[in-house]
């Protein structure tokens, strides 16, 4: 195998990388997890190893906003009449870039109608954009509650859609999904649950915008985009860091709940939901059976998103009261109520609240789980029906991402961890500036991570790129 010697700054000094002078094989990240599952492993390799992790050089690039989100990515589009490879970010107050991921220039801005009146207020997203299949376009949200469609060659608007009849009080705060010529959107509340809200999914049609389908988590008994005031019930917001998670197979919806009030009919607080994405109803639930104490103490089981775990049957979800459920999914078919019924019950990495999604990887006919809450890292291997705690750590962060069998994790405090992925053992930790659900993607031979925390309200921010290119050469 050929080699070429490149000579890099990192931390200020000049360092040498060996790296493979074949380039990787193609590949997109088109949106959060890399897929509909959100699986967050990277089955491609990244040219990023253990041996040359603490080599890459680093490159802190400012925007126009703070991306308190992750990034996806699109290799060899063409944008302005020439090809680049792009990242694309959506920032607090709507505003989607289009960077070229050698250079970290900006090709392309998008900033929504509602900016200058929205720019340092609380009405913010946290959402990730994602990407057409056809590579000709992307999707992104704004806190005006609406969803547009980018092309990719220039960011020129193709369609602008509502997805909330009251944005000041719903927010969109987890990531886009495509799928099928759909695409998927939920809302949520903010800080403090001010009412009146309702958590609910939008399916729109991807060529026309129109909104297609919505189902409700409140008020379920009702289609539509509801006048938030109309229903008595208020919250159940859906705002795990997935958003929305689809089985490739069939095009199911899973989400999970927020608190809210659960009658097993019309209400779905704090519930694991499958909705049938061509009609908007509900093919199947699950609520624990303390539904109405988590409501009471605010332990939101819809804090992380549903994980669909390889085979078809078991569904991994976690919560803001420290446990993970491991549940088999037949059992939760149906419109009839479901309560309990957990095959498993674990704790959470520190046993404290998870904010991020897990990642799933499959390795050596294995599947493994990694979660990260604010006081810890685990890991997780699928036996028989059952989670086995293979490894443990201190560490917090926000959502892992593997790649080439290494583990990222983001400490919200500062710093991105690099861990072996099969056993835990600490590689390295990447200097980088504090955040909050930001999370890195690892591909290309590039690590992509946003810094900063939306709720500080700033119009600017940071992006950092790790890098084996050539292009890093130059300090920047």
């Amino acid at each position: 195998m050929k080699y070429q010697l490149l000579t890099c700054l990192f931390l200020g000094a000049s360092v040498t990388v060996e790296t493979d002078a074949q380039s990787s094989p193609p590949q997109d990240w088109p949106m959060f997890g890399g897929n509909v599952e959100s699986t967050s492993a990277n089955p491609r390799p990244s040219g990023i190893t253990a041996d040359n992790v603490t080599k890459l050089a680093r490159r802190q690039i400012k925007l126009d906003g703070t991306v308190d989100a992750s990034a996806i990515f699109l290799q060899g589009v063409t944008v302005h009449g020439a090809a680049h490879n792009v990242i694309f970010l959506t920032t607090t107050y709507g505003r989607t870039l289009a960077l070229d991921a050698e250079s970290g220039g900006v090709l392309w801005e998008y900033t929504p109608p509602s900016y200058q009146a929205l720019a340092g207020t609380r009405q913010i997203t946290n959402s990730t954009p994602a990407a057409d299949p056809d590579r000709q376009a992307i999707y992104a949200a704004s806190p005006d509650g609406y969803i547009q469609k980018l092309t990719v060659s220039d960011g020129r608007t193709v369609w602008r859609a509502s997805i909330t009849r009251l944005p000041e009080r719903e927010k969109i705060a987890s990531p886009l999904k495509y799928f099928q010529g759909h695409v998927i959107a939920v809302t949520a509340g903010y800080i403090g649950d001010r009412p009146p809200y309702q958590g609910h999914v939008a399916i729109l049609d991807s060529n026309s915008g129109k909104l297609l389908q919505v189902w409700n988590s409140l008020c379920s008994d009702r289609t539509g985009l509801l006048d938030p005031d109309s229903c008595p019930q208020s919250q159940s917001a859906i705002w795990g860091r997935a958003g929305a998670v689809i089985d490739p197979s069939n095009g199911d919806i899973f989400v999970a709940t927020g608190n809210g009030h659960w009658n097993g009919t019309t209400d779905w607080g704090d519930a694991l939901i499958e909705i049938d994405a061509n009609a908007a109803r509900m093919l199947g639930n699950y609520t624990p059976a303390d539904t109405a104490e988590l409501d009471a103490r605010d332990l939101d089981l819809g804090s992380a998103s549903p994980v669909l775990l390889p085979g078809g049957d078991l569904i991994a979800q976690g919560g803001k009261d420290g446990k993970v459920r491991l549940l088999r999914r037949k059992a939760l078919t149906g419109t009839a109520p479901h309560k309990g019924d957990e095959l498993q019950i674990v704790s959470t990495p520190s046993g404290t609240d998870l904010f991020a999604q897990p990642a799933v990887w499959e390795h050596d006919g294995r599947t493994w789980m990694f979660a990260a809450d604010n006081g810890g890292t685990a890991a997780w291997e699928l036996n028989n029906a059952q989670l086995q705690e293979k490894w443990k750590n201190g560490n917090g962060g926000t959502s892992p991402f593997e790649a080439g069998g290494l583990l990222f994790v983001y400490a919200r405090v500062g710093g991105l961890n690099v861990y072996q992925a099969a056993s835990g053992k600490p590689i390295a930790t990447l200097p980088c500036g504090a955040g909050h659900w930001n999370s890195p993607i690892v591909l290309q031979g590039e690590i992509i991570l946003p810094e900063g925390n939306a709720n500080d309200h700033a119009t600017s921010g940071v992006l950092d790129i790790w890098s084996l290119s050539e292009s890093s050469t130059a300090a920047r």
